[in-house]
């Protein structure tokens, strides 16, 4: 499975390190839950929570409002920020700018789905992606729509046949 792989090459990576993998609620759950199970050394996790996007999962140029902040302090932590999907890198570029002021030793970014060509910001610090897929929505695995069908175990091209009703 992808998700083992990711873990083998964050492993490879962070050595004796004990990074701390902090992801966005809650779409990034299940990913997260899978890759920190896949990751053969000490690490530690941790969560934010963002204002969500209106409009079907795409932004629509609001600002992101944090919600609930860390609970770590990450001052010469090794970061590692967990995404579910990476597509204008707006939402990434926030976290970043967020969580360098608080001085960590390293951060990076792992994505389960990834968009490059939809970016509207560069020099994200995306460091591990799983798949990078085409401009469809997708539910299962943590993914949702207006909060349903995250509960799907795998991830699902969004067509009212694969969702069985």
């Amino acid at each position: 499975m992808r998700v083992d792989e990711l873990g083998r090459e964050i492993a490879d990576d962070y050595g004796q390190r004990e990074p701390l993998l902090v992801a966005a609620l809650k779409a990034s759950i299940v990913f997260l839950t899978d890759l920190s199970r896949s990751l053969p050394i000490l690490h530690h996790l941790d969560f934010l929570e963002l204002a969500p996007y209106e409009g079907g999962g795409r932004t629509n140029g609001r600002p992101i409002r944090l919600l609930k902040d860390l609970d770590t302090e990450i001052a010469d932590r090794d970061v590692l920020i967990v995404e579910d999907v990476i597509d204008t890198g707006l939402t990434l570029r926030y976290l970043v700018k967020t969580l360098t002021l608080r001085a960590p030793r390293s951060l990076a970014a792992v994505t389960l789905l990834d968009r490059p060509y939809r970016r509207l910001v560069d020099d994200l610090p995306v460091r591990y992606v799983g798949f990078v897929v085409p401009d469809e929505l997708f539910v299962g695995y943590g993914f949702d729509l207006a909060e349903r069908y995250r509960n799907l175990p795998d991830i699902r091209l969004l067509r009212q046949a694969s969702l069985g009703n």
